[in-house]
Formats: structure tokens, sequence, C-alpha cells
């Protein structure tokens, strides 16, 4: 009899955890080392400990708004979420993706269909706010390099390079709406889509010698009946709490900028917003947790090369990451700490076949 030797994926993930941990990791060292080389850190120090009082409170009292931002977006594509729910949900998944190399966003998911089912909203309902957030987050941050161009085109700094970044952001922008409209337009368009992105998924998954997808087709069939529901009446509310998220996380940058001393003679509003959107971008592949490292390379190389003072920049980026990737971190665990001694409801319908990432 000839023995079979089964794969034995499960105690291979955590080798496989550790290595993505210590490529993270190395990737953001480098990524520092090269950036903060010949900075002298007694300007960077000496400029944060020139903050008065007022600025550290006013800076505070900026990023807390925008914290809690992250809940106004759930509460818009949950109804009948309250907002401390949503603040404990938010900031527990905040926190695992901006420490959880390449698996974060996957275990905040995760996390979100638990901390849900223990409040009684179904796996359903929760897999149509998880995927309609994550559509409206790609339409923002796609488009807000393109809206923060035209600013500073109006402006009269628009160069050749801005032009062509421009273009390029509204043809994705445009692809994304219009994949996103075909899918809710007909029964049969959704079935479409879900069986081409299944084939693609598979082929990719096979690169890594991972079994094919299946029933993604079924998947954005019922996607599409519940968003289309959920989108109707509830749009306006999505849109306004997306944007406000993301324009409330640009005002800590741009309160941090002023406040250490990069003037708007140096670098204008719109050029922030410019460096601030594709930093966003930079968000998009989870690469390292949070973005360490490549947020702070495009904001920084973004905003001296528009004029900042290196020493400034540094430093206000610096403070601004340390606002709203660092203090999520210990918020979160103590709100996931808090929900782990509720009580706990279950939910009344069975896990979905599929469930797709979104952010956060």
């Amino acid at each position: 009899m000839t023995e079979q030797v089964q794969p034995a994926p499960r105690s291979q993930r955590p080798t496989r955890r550790i290595i993505q941990g210590a490529l993270s990791l190395l990737l953001i060292v480098a990524i520092f080392w090269f950036l903060l080389k010949g900075i002298a850190f007694g300007q960077v120090w000496a400029a944060i400990q020139s903050l008065t009082w007022l600025e550290l409170a006013t800076l505070a009292a900026v990023a807390g708004w925008n914290l809690c931002t992250y809940a106004l977006v759930w509460m818009s594509v949950t109804p009948g979420l309250g907002f401390w729910p949503a603040m404990v949900m938010t900031q527990s998944t905040t926190a695992v993706a901006n420490t959880v190399p390449g698996a974060g966003p996957v275990v905040g998911i995760g996390m979100t269909y638990g901390m849900l089912g223990s409040w009684g909203y179904s796996r359903s309902k929760t897999t149509t706010a998880v995927l309609v957030s994550g559509v409206w987050n790609s339409f923002i941050k796609l488009g807000l390099p393109v809206l923060a161009l035209a600013l500073v085109a109006l402006q009269g700094n628009a160069g050749g390079g801005r032009v062509i970044a421009a273009l390029a952001g509204i043809g994705g922008l445009a692809a994304a709406i219009v994949v996103f409209a075909l899918m809710l337009r007909s029964e049969d368009g959704a079935r479409r889509f879900g069986v081409l992105a299944g084939r693609v998924a598979s082929r990719l998954l096979r690169l890594i010698r991972r079994p094919p997808v299946t029933g993604w087709e079924l998947a954005t069939v019922k996607f599409r009946a519940r968003t289309i529901d959920l989108v109707q009446h509830r749009w306006p509310a999505i849109t306004a709490a997306s944007l406000v998220s993301h324009l409330s996380l640009y005002l800590v940058l741009l309160l941090a900028l002023r406040h250490l001393g990069v003037a708007e003679a140096e670098v204008g509003w719109a050029e922030v917003l410019a460096v601030f959107a594709f930093a966003r971008l930079a968000t998009a592949i989870p690469i390292t947790p949070g973005g360490a490292g490549l947020v702070e390379a495009v904001l920084i190389g973004g905003l001296v090369a528009a004029g900042g003072a290196k020493a400034q920049v540094v430093a206000a980026v610096l403070v601004y990451r340390a606002l709203t990737w660092l203090l999520p971190i210990p918020l979160g665990v103590g709100c996931y700490l808090w929900w782990r001694r509720q009580p706990r409801v279950p939910s009344p319908t069975p896990a979905p076949s599929v469930v797709a990432a979104a952010r956060p």
C-alpha cells in the first residue's frame, strides 16, 4: 500500500507569518533609514518640543474627532448600529490592521463579523456593510488625488507629471464606478462579473498552490440585491460620512504641519491635500501594517519636494502618524478587551460562502 502524504498548510502558516513580519519590519527599517539619514534629530525633537499647550490641545481634539469619524462610516452602512459599538469595533479592527503584517485587514474583517454578530447582526448584513464601505472608501481614495491636483492646477502649479497623475486617477475612478454600476444594473451583469473575478482569483491562487474559489457569481448576485436596497436609501449618508472621515484625517496632517512651522507660503493646503491623497493610495495594498514606512515615505518625500523644510516636515509627519497610526493601537486593545467581557447575541444566519476584504 502506497502511503499518501497530505500537505500541512496549518503548520506552515506560523512560519509564513513570521517571514511576512520579518520582511515588513526590514522594509520599514530600510524606508526610515533612507528617509531620515542626514537629518539632525535634534532639530526634529526641538520642533516637537516647541509645541505649545494650545497647539497640543487642538491636535488632540482634531485627532479625537478623526477617530470618531471611523464610527460614523460604519453607522451609515449598518442601520441601527449605535455610536459606541461602532467605535469599539472600528478601533479594535484598526489596531489589528496597524500591527499584524500581511493578514491584518483579513483578521480585522473576521473581528468585524464577530463583533457585529455578537450584537445581533446577521452575516449577510455584515457582508453588505463590509463591501459597501470598502467600495465607497475606494471611490474616495481614487477621487481625492484628482480633486487635489485640480485644486493645485487652479492655483497655477500644474506640471506635466501632475496632469498625467490626474488623468490616471480619473481613469481609475471611472473604471471603478463603471464596474460598480454594471454590477448593480442587472442580475446577469453581477453574475458575469462574479464569474470573471472568480477566474482571476483562482489563477492567482494557483500561483501559490491554493485551491480555486467557488461561488463568487452567487455572492455577487446576492451582493447586488442587498446593496441596491442599502444604497438607495442611505447613499447620501454613506458618501458624507466617508468624505468626512478622509478629510478629517487630512486635517490632522495639515494642522500638524502648520503647528510645526511649515507655513502656507512653503506648502499650500492644496499641495498638502495632493500629497495626502497619494499617501492614502499607498495603503491600498497592505504591504506593511497600517502602511508603516510607506505612508511616511510618500508624505515626507512629497512635502519636501513641494517646498517644506525637511526637519519641520519630518517632525510634523511623525506627530501626525503618532496620532493616527500609533494612538489607535492601545485604544483598540482597550476596546477589544471591553468587548470580550460583554454578553453575546448569536447571529441568526449562517456564514456566507464568500467574504471580501475592505478598509478602514
